[in-house]
């Protein structure tokens, strides 16, 4: 097992939040700093936006919605 700095433009993993309002958790978190990769979108019954942490690694965060997948 080696570890390393995650390359920017390859994914192998990332951690999942889950919110009851992303629109004031991405506020909240922009006002404190946090650079998001996307702003919130509407994707596969969800709405969700990404985040890299200071070592580079990508958070979701994500806020279910009515929305039936499939």
């Amino acid at each position: 097992v080696s570890l390393s700095v995650p390359d920017p433009n390859h994914i192998n993993s990332f951690l999942n939040f889950r919110v009851a309002d992303i629109q004031a958790c991405y506020q909240l978190w922009k006002s404190r700093g946090a650079e998001f990769i996307t702003a919130p979108i509407p994707k596969y019954g969800e709405i969700r936006c990404y985040i890299r942490d200071p070592d580079g690694y990508i958070i979701e965060v994500g806020q279910s919605t009515d929305q039936t997948y499939g």
